[in-house]
């Protein structure tokens, strides 16, 4: 049995991978991207508590952060695609020509 600290310790490496890559990158698609690594993150760290404690809220939770990540990606997806069609690049520096 894998202790519950090492999937703690991958959490926070894909948490960490991911918070670097939303402040980093001006691509939205990469953004997007890490964006739902770090969501996964959190599930993952919601399933070992879960696992550690024989507790089924953690995966409850999971279920809820799953259905938050596929509204996010799909509104975000809209917008992206909209701001492409306008300016014709992923750029996020280029988001706000969106308010004209």
């Amino acid at each position: 049995m894998v202790p519950t600290n090492y999937y703690l310790i991958l959490s926070a490496m894909i948490f960490t991978i991911g918070a670097v890559g939303v402040l980093s990158r001006r691509n939205a698609l990469i953004i997007f991207m890490c964006v739902e690594m770090m969501l996964n993150s959190v599930n993952l760290t919601l399933i070992a508590f879960s696992r550690q404690w024989d507790n089924l809220n953690g995966q409850a939770f999971v279920f809820i952060v799953m259905a938050v990540a596929a509204a996010e990606v799909a509104v975000g997806l809209a917008i992206l695609i909209a701001h492409t069609h306008h300016s014709k690049s992923t750029n996020i520096d280029d988001v706000n020509v969106m308010k004209w």
